[in-house]
């Protein structure tokens, strides 16, 4: 058998059950000692699952921004299939939202979240995100939304992603004028005012497409590498016009933020 010794805490457990099913699924055999930190993968047999088709689950790290979106502009937004079934640990992000004060339905067929009314600012969280950290950033970029502070803790596991995330994080939200405190495994963002400016993204696709929803929200948050997004979410930005295009749809209607919303889609270089 192949034998993997895991050092120290295995972070993004969640990612590693979904290996563990899909190897399975595919006759496989995984085990996971938790005590011991050793995954173990026994010679087998491979073979197909008895379908014509094999399904997938939606990513529910993608899906977080629309959520997030939601949550921003007080629009309502269905995923369809993603549901309280899902093995992604990413899932739990609509717990989140939830404690700040959006409305979440689930059901079988998906799941609805709604932002909050007209007037009301999201709420300010303290979470552990040590097993959702890819979601991170998209919680520190609408909480210059909430009314009062949000603290992130145990994510030290995303100083080693595309780029050093916490850090890249505090930059962008310093520079949109917010008050930041951090260590080296966590961050508080306590809301201020939002100073327009032009967000580095470090060649980081979470980082563009997270700041991308703050500018659903605000006027002047100009994201300068549109591109990067391409890597998970090819079509974000096209998704972002359309939430551009209800969010000033409400505006007109009813009103949806306390905030006024762009005149257009998050400016991108």
């Amino acid at each position: 058998p192949l034998k993997i010794n895991i050092k120290g805490t295995l972070v993004s457990l969640p990612y590693v059950t979904m290996t563990k099913k899909c190897v399975e699924d595919f006759g496989g055999k995984v085990d996971i000692d938790m005590e011991k930190n050793v995954i173990t993968v026994s010679p087998s047999e491979y073979f197909p699952p008895n379908a014509d088709e094999y399904w997938i689950e939606p990513d529910a790290s993608a899906a977080s921004y629309p959520f997030a979106a939601a949550a921003a502009t007080g629009l309502k937004v269905r995923v369809p299939i993603l549901n309280e079934k899902s093995i992604q640990g990413d899932y739990g992000f609509v717990d989140i939202l939830e404690k700040m004060g959006c409305t979440v339905e689930r059901d079988e067929q998906g799941t609805t979240v709604t932002g909050p009314p007209q007037g009301t600012k999201l709420k300010g969280v303290d979470v552990d995100m040590h097993h959702i950290s890819d979601t991170v950033m998209t919680l520190a970029a609408i909480s210059p939304l909430c009314d009062g502070p949000t603290t992130i803790r145990n994510v030290a596991n995303i100083r080693i992603k595309e780029t050093d995330r916490l850090i890249a994080t505090v930059n962008e939200l310093k520079r949109l004028g917010q008050e930041v405190e951090h260590g080296d495994d966590w961050l508080k963002i306590t809301p201020k005012p939002v100073t327009p400016a032009k967000i580095e993204c470090y060649a980081d696709h979470r980082m563009a497409m997270s700041f991308g929803i703050l500018g659903l929200a605000v006027p002047g948050v100009t994201i300068t590498d549109k591109k990067c997004t391409g890597k998970t979410y090819p079509t974000f930005w096209d998704d972002i016009q359309y939430f551009c295009s209800r969010v000033e749809e409400a505006s007109r209607s009813e009103g949806v933020h306390d905030q006024p919303p762009p005149e257009k889609k998050p400016k991108t270089n």
